[in-house]
């Protein structure tokens, strides 16, 4: 099969497991599609898949950079890319698993990043003077007139590349792509998010995110996921354990809606609802629609 898998859905749905079950059934090679799996030693937080959890199905893009390191949207898609058509040569199936739809969207579609060649001095102006400078570029801008980072990035953009900011379509598929969204009843999930967390104390949460507290690294990698900045005042001894933790839960809460309203506005997703007592029904109905799209 010559179509590229796309796993995604909100966090705690059962991604990694459809996507080892795929890619048996499918000679299948799996491609993390989570931002912050990425990263070595941030493993529990992250949920990351377990070598046992493999079960031998080949996995790219885990642990492939230290937490002090730089990994961009750009270089996910380079990287994602260079792997789909390695694994389709092959003649097996590239599966897509991970819940950052921005990653998923820049491999797959005809997501352009324009690269500032030049960087201009803009220090004799002041934000007002940028800011209509900005407009006159694009009147529906929705970068804040204060916001003197973003707004010198946007002219340059234009300037070195004529082509107003963001606002390069985006919804061209360059891959024959299934699309297999993972989901359940709102509050159930909210259980099992909370419940996740209680897990991950009890694998060690609290020693991983120590470390990356006293690591003293605060980049992207560190701050990003959900799971170690919101114990950071535990160790600071500004907040009880119990409140990092109910924050923790609360942010993953919230960022699984920010997941749904992501997924259904920027791609055409196939929804299957979970069934928890029973994978193999959930594995069954996604087979029945991956073999009918195949047709």
């Amino acid at each position: 099969m010559n179509k590229v898998i796309v796993i995604l859905g909100p966090t705690c749905v059962g991604k990694t497991k459809l996507s080892v079950e795929l890619a048996k059934l499918y000679n299948g090679e799996v491609i993390n599609a989570d931002s912050t799996q990425i990263f070595k030693d941030l493993n529990i937080a992250t949920a990351k898949i377990t070598e046992e959890e493999k079960e031998g199905v080949i996995h790219h893009l885990f642990d492939i950079k230290d937490i002090n390191e730089d990994y961009t949207v750009f270089d996910y898609q380079k990287d994602c890319r260079i792997l789909i058509d390695e694994i389709i040569k092959k003649g097996k199936t590239p599966i897509l698993c991970g819940g950052t739809g921005l990653y998923i969207k820049a491999a797959l579609y005809n997501y352009e990043f324009n690269l500032e060649e030049e960087k201009r001095d803009y220090s004799s102006y002041l934000n007002d003077e940028l800011y209509e400078m900005l407009l006159k570029i694009d009147p529906e801008t929705n970068i804040h007139k204060n916001n003197r980072k973003r707004v010198e990035r946007a002219i340059d953009s234009y300037k070195n590349t004529g082509v107003i900011p963001g606002k390069v379509k985006t919804d061209k598929l360059l891959y024959d792509a299934i699309f297999i969204g993972l989901t359940t009843d709102r509050d159930y999930l909210y259980e099992r998010i909370n419940k996740r967390v209680d897990v991950m104390m009890s694998n060690g949460l609290l020693n991983e995110a120590k470390w990356v507290y006293e690591s003293n690294i605060r980049t992207k990698a560190v701050l990003t996921p959900i799971g170690y900045k919101e114990l950071f005042p535990y160790f600071e001894g500004e907040k009880s354990l119990d409140e990092c933790l109910d924050l923790i839960k609360q942010n993953s809460r919230r960022y699984a809606k920010r997941q749904y309203t992501w997924f259904n506005n920027q791609m055409n997703v196939n929804w299957f609802d979970v069934d928890f007592d029973n994978f193999n029904n959930t594995v069954e109905n996604v087979l029945n629609y991956i073999k009918k799209e195949s047709i």
